[in-house]
């Protein structure tokens, strides 16, 4: 690696000081290469992939000049810099991301080595060689068939219960392995074994991602040329039924919403296993009717919401091993193929990524009551000695503790959340479920035969496969707080899906929990790939009249037409371009965009006016803490008000979507009806005289202001009554529900009152975020006052109430924002609000880290701050009287100082 000297130079004004952050001498390296339109780690569903890689250096302003792509067959040519697939040459270009595949043709099964050199403004990199794989790139070539079977011990109709499905198959390989690829679809859920290994990700469970199986069913490609061996293999799954046969009929108020739910059919395998010899022959081995199969395992039943019964007295023993003998399993049935398309899974898998220790175990009556000391999802594994054949020890999950010490359930509604599990023998007992998952920080252990230890229990927690890109830390114990709840709450929500809650018998992709939530989440995580598969789960949602339901996948059709929630489908899509730096969402959803706009219009129009909403600013704070929502009219927005300004926002993104997708001529469209709409909407809205809109709730001014929609002068008006109504009439609190706290930290500062915001953010009083934390949240609750209106309608781990906060903290409070998509260039413009004395942060992003530390301290503003290699960035320093300098700078560490 070229190492480079540097010489360092200081830039001083009267105003700051500006000095590079120095090293002795600096370099320049390639890191985090990767492959876009993963169908797993090894496997590409597409011929087209994308390269991308980031550039790490010490210096200053370090730019890329040129770049040189390789792709080839074989890893050592290609050490060699002989790539027979592709090599693009020498490109003069700073491009580093998405990087288009423009090579021979690839194939399907196909395995590529790639690298890439770079020649930058400090010295030249070459990246180590990384491997991927292509799925199988046309239907066609499956060659496998549908297996399982039916048992008697099935039972599909109301509370599901299905046990899982062993399935195996014995081959002879006849020559050297040079590769193996294994592509696998197990429905509902699998697990998957080669000679006794189990095959997947890293952690890799509850696979493969969700989906409407009417619509789409993901496979998983995977390498598995390391376990294949030659001579006597066995390829052995195990099935859970998962979503394909279970969902759960909802409790609570929104039950008779729901005409009915989705049930597809019992567990079925697809699997195809290509093994390539060193002499070019392929084998091929299939899913079929040669197949062995048994319902007897231990796992008699298992599905999402209510647990996992498992009977280890039912254990088969090495039955993913070729010595195993099967003969008195049944043979494979060859089952009906789903209706979805069969599809290369485009997100990652879900993954235990964590692990938690309880805190605490208290005896109550026959039972122990195990405090995790944190809400979180996953399972428990458990530990238990003493017990003997046919012993019982069962698990039961909850949130939240009644005041003698019992778990409360109430909340769970239908959802019964209990693990068992049956001992065989004497010896010492080590489980966990693997077809089901739990919500929860208290868990309620029976039948134990000795005194546990906190060492007896390991909380397994898991989420979709992603790295954690953000972090923020404040001079103030409440906002840590609660930004710790955030990112508990944010990953117990992600199955496949942006869940609501996962711990009830709900668990849905609901669009309005995300409209503005989703921007806050991608500082924290690495999102990409969920929320993009999730879009297409929309699109796939979408009526043929072009009306969007409320959840995606569509296992809930809910169907109440709105902008405000399904607005989700713009704004993740926004998300994608902005912070990831991906357009092709939004040109592949353009159309089903605009066709749902257009259905909202023709059907619920009245001279500009969208007269359609159905759930308003859901979840404000009602006027006593017992009640759910509100009865007061004074506090209630107007539900076109809301549908309107929405419908004026989106025809504004449209037309910057619009120029992305290859459709400028739609944008005159746009604008004449944001024009349209925004004039009716102040006509029927606005009232001048009081300078507010409709009945002058903060969220019905939020509105206005945020989406741009105030006639122009009358903005500071409006504000005011913003003001007035939240520090005089609610006392320093939100007055918001869902729709209001989208808007409310962002708009505040935006108009000079960000010292309010802060207030908002470290407020521990009723309502506030900070109220559920010093109440003993650990993660966000669905209702304001969880704790005091009726608790079997509260979830104690939801994400809507979060809105902008997020967004803010990142955004606003650190000041790091994309100027160009995928951060190319950046924003640096930092808020240091009174109530504050330092912010601590950093986002990882395509190019690298981007790092603003702050800290004020007797009228001096210091900062510490970084912009990756690459990239450029508008540095606004703040000033006296909210003055601020900005100048363009480099990538490279930078400490400021300046009087405030």
């Amino acid at each position: 690696m070229k190492k480079l000297s540097i010489i360092f130079c200081a830039a001083i004004s009267s105003m700051l000081l500006l000095a590079p952050i120095q090293s002795a001498s600096a370099k320049v390296e390639l890191k985090t290469l990767k492959v876009e339109s993963l169908s797993s780690p090894q496997g590409v569903g597409t011929a087209e992939p994308s390269f991308s890689w980031q550039i790490s250096s010490d210096a200053q302003n370090v730019v890329q000049n040129s770049y040189r792509v390789l792709v080839a067959s074989n890893k050592k040519a290609l050490k060699k810099n002989k790539a027979d697939l592709w090599d693009s040459g020498e490109v003069n270009s700073n491009a580093s991301v998405y990087v288009k595949y423009a090579g021979n043709p690839l194939v399907s099964g196909q395995k590529a080595y790639w690298k890439v050199i770079v020649n930058t403004t400090d010295g030249n990199a070459t990246s180590d060689v990384e491997q991927f794989g292509v799925g199988l790139l046309d239907n066609s070539l499956w060659q496998a068939q549908w297996i399982g079977c039916h048992s008697d011990k099935d039972v599909l109709e109301g509370r599901t219960r299905v046990p899982a499905r062993y399935l195996r198959n014995t081959f002879k390989t006849k020559g050297r392995i040079a590769d193996a690829k294994l592509y696998i679809c197990g429905l509902g859920l699998y697990e998957a074994y080669i000679n006794g290994d189990e095959v997947g990700e890293e952690n890799q469970i509850l696979s493969p991602t969700l989906a409407d199986y009417d619509k789409a069913v993901y496979y998983n490609t995977f390498d598995v040329t390391p376990v294949v061996k030659k001579g006597k293999n066995v390829v052995a799954v195990k099935l859970g039924g998962g979503r394909y046969t279970s969902i759960r009929m909802p409790g609570g108020p929104i039950k008779e919403s729901i005409p009915m739910i989705k049930h597809y059919d019992v567990p079925k395998l697809l699997l195809q296993l290509v093994v390539t010899y060193k002499n070019g022959k392929t084998e091929t081995i299939v899913s079929d009717p040669s197949w062995k199969v048994t319902a007897e395992g231990p796992i008699r039943w298992a599905n999402e919401f209510d647990g996992e019964y498992y009977d280890a007295r039912q254990e088969l023993g090495k039955w993913t091993e070729y010595s195993f003998n099967d003969s008195a399993w049944q043979a494979a049935e060859v089952m009906d193929a789903p209706k979805g398309e069969l599809r290369a899974q485009p997100n990652h898998n879900i993954a235990i990524q964590d692990k938690v220790t309880p805190i605490s175990i208290n005896k109550k009556d026959d039972a122990y009551i195990i405090d995790m000391g944190q809400n979180m999802v996953g399972w428990l594994q458990i530990k238990a000695n003493g017990l003997s054949e046919g012993d019982e020890v069962v698990m039961r999950f909850a949130e939240t503790l009644n005041d003698d010490g019992s778990i409360y359930t109430t909340n769970l509604r239908g959802a019964e959340v209990y693990d068992t599990y049956i001992a065989k023998d004497s010896k010492p007992a080590c489980w966990h479920p693997s077809f089901t998952y739990h919500g929860f920080r208290f868990v309620e252990v029976k039948g134990l035969k000795s005194e546990p230890k906190l060492s007896d229990f390991e909380g397994q927690v898991f989420y979709d496969k992603m790295e954690n890109t953000g972090k923020f830390e404040t001079s103030n114990a409440v906002m840590n707080q609660i930004y710790h709840n955030a990112f508990w709450g944010i990953r117990s929500n992600y199955r496949g899906m942006p869940t609501d809650c996962p711990q009830r018998d709900e668990r849905m992709g609901w669009f309005g929990d995300r409209t503005t939530g989703c921007y806050g989440e991608a500082y924290i995580f690495d999102n990409h790939l969920l929320y993009s598969k999730w879009l297409d789960d929309i699109e796939e949602s979408q009526a043929e009249s072009g009306s969007l339901p409320d959840v995606a996948p569509l296992f809930w059709p809910i169907k109440s037409d709105n902008l405000s929630w399904p607005g989700v489908y713009l704004t993740a899509s926004e998300v994608m371009y902005k912070q990831f730096g991906d357009p092709k969402p939004i040109i592949k959803h353009y159309a089903s965009m605009k066709k749902w706009l257009v259905f909202m219009k023709e059907k619920y129009s009245q001279n500009g006016i969208i007269t359609k909403d159905t759930y308003g600013d859901w979840c404000l704070p009602p006027e006593s803490l017992e009640l759910i929502h509100s009865k007061d009219p004074t506090r209630i927005t107007s539900l076109p008000l809301i549908s309107t300004s929405y419908y004026v926002h989106f025809m504004e993104m449209m037309q910057e979507f619009a120029v992305i997708a290859g459709h400028p001529e739609d944008v005159e469209y746009y604008k004449a009806e944001a024009e349209a709409s925004r004039e009716a909407f102040n006509k029927q809205f606005f009232k001048a005289e009081e300078g507010c809109y409709d009945n002058n709730t903060v969220t019905a001014n939020l509105l206005a202001l945020g989406y741009k929609l105030v006639p122009e002068g009358q903005e500071s008006r409006v504000f005011e009554n913003i003001v007035k109504k939240t520090e005089v009439d609610w006392g320093g609190h939100t007055s918001c529900g869902v729709i209001g706290v989208q808007q409310i930290m962002r708009c505040l500062t935006d108009n000079g009152r960000g010292d309010l915001a802060v207030h908002i953010a470290q407020d521990d009083t009723y309502p506030s975020l900070g109220y559920m934390a010093k109440n003993g949240a650990t993660t966000i609750w669905e209702l304001w006052n969880g704790n005091t209106a009726d608790p079997a309608m509260n979830s104690g781990n939801h994400v809507m109430l979060l809105g902008d906060l997020i967004m803010w903290e990142y955004g606003y409070l650190a000041g790091i924002k994309p100027l160009e998509p995928g951060y190319s260039k950046i924003q640096l413009k930092p808020y240091p609000l009174s109530g504050l004395d330092w912010i601590n942060s950093s986002y990882e992003s395509l190019y690298g880290t981007i790092k603003s530390d702050w800290k004020v301290s007797n009228g001096k503003f210091t900062w510490d701050f970084e912009i990756p290699a690459n990239t450029t960035a508008v540095v606004y320093t703040p000033g006296k009287d909210g003055a601020w300098t900005s100048q363009e700078y480099g990538s490279g560490k930078y400490h400021v100082e300046s009087d405030i």
